[in-house]
């Protein structure tokens, strides 16, 4: 009986088949679009040098409110959740105004910072919904949890800037009102006699200036961390280049967030039920209206080890 081939001396072994290597996913798989759970991971520094500006026109901030309202009538008991909160604040607003006038611009900022971080929690919802997922209020509420570092560095930078707003209203009030501070009603009558015109053009400057500078920073870098996880430089560089790139239509949108909260707050600011889950909705649409991420780029295919003969 003949030995076997493996057995005769000199004789050539045949060679085994290389086994087959996956490649892995294919660079269509493999791209996850913004805002996708694939997405949701921390980009380097160069893919967020890549982000790039979306064209905007001035009928987005109309669509932004739109897609807003279709995520509150999705979620309406999470909205109503943060609604009481908005309202909250605004009854806190209306009684330093009675209490001690020249703290308001002090508390509107401080307001006016809360507001974006609260609404976290909408801008998550939102998320949720684009991913085709169910909004959960236990999980908005932690949502956070994962971006404390970028989230403080950012905080602190705004209640910096809410402090020194804060002194520079008191240095007005100091400097027109030199026999002290008025009451309530004395600042109701400053702001609407004619003869103190100065007094409002002033305030209303300064108060202008910083409000600009909470705006332009915020208005995308708060859900733009929660989105990526970037840090609060990228956020808020990025933020300011939403602004100054698309100067008029983001300013279209400061103004139509300041007349729905002034008609809001009135009666008793009951309207920020309503109001503010809707603006906070609609802000997660603005970052994703205004800034695209590049799609992750695919890993090449190995190619499979060869063996050699023999």
């Amino acid at each position: 009986m003949a030995a076997p081939l493996a057995q005769v001396p000199g004789s050539v072994q045949p060679v085994k088949p290389a086994a087959s290597v996956d490649p892995g996913p294919t660079p269509s798989a493999n791209a996850a679009a913004p805002g996708s759970p694939a997405a949701d991971r921390a980009p380097d520094s160069a893919e967020a040098n890549r982000l790039r500006l979306a064209p905007l026109t001035f009928a987005d901030p109309w669509r932004w409110l739109a897609r807003g309202g279709a995520d509150l009538m999705a979620a309406p008991g999470l909205a109503l959740f943060y609604g009481v909160c908005f309202w909250g604040m605004a009854l806190l607003l209306g009684w330093v105004f009675r209490s001690n006038p020249e703290y308001t611009m002090s508390i509107a900022s401080g307001c006016l910072l809360l507001g974006p971080f609260l609404a976290m929690g909408l801008y998550d919802a939102s998320r949720r919904r684009e991913r085709g997922q169910k909004p959960e209020l236990g999980l908005s509420l932690v949502c956070w949890d994962r971006h404390m570092g970028s989230m403080a560095m950012l905080v602190l930078v705004l209640l910096v800037l809410e402090l020194i707003w804060g002194r520079a209203s008191l240095v007005v009030f100091a400097v027109f009102f030199n026999t002290g501070m008025p009451s309530t009603t004395g600042v109701i009558q400053a702001v609407f006699n004619p003869e103190n015109w100065e007094f409002v053009a002033v305030y209303t400057v300064v108060g202008g200036l910083f409000a600009s500078l909470v705006y332009s920073i915020a208005v995308v870098s708060i859900p733009m961390i929660l989105d990526r996880d970037t840090d609060a430089i990228t956020a808020a560089i990025t933020s300011l280049r939403v602004v100054l790139g698309h100067t008029g239509v983001m300013l279209l949108w400061a103004a139509i967030i300041t007349v729905l909260v002034a008609l809001a707050l009135w009666p008793w600011g009951l309207g920020l039920v309503l109001l503010g889950p809707w603006l906070g909705h609609a802000s997660w649409h603005a970052y994703r209206g205004a800034v695209l991420w590049p799609a992750p780029e695919a890993a090449a295919p190995v190619a499979p080890p060869s063996e050699p003969l023999g």
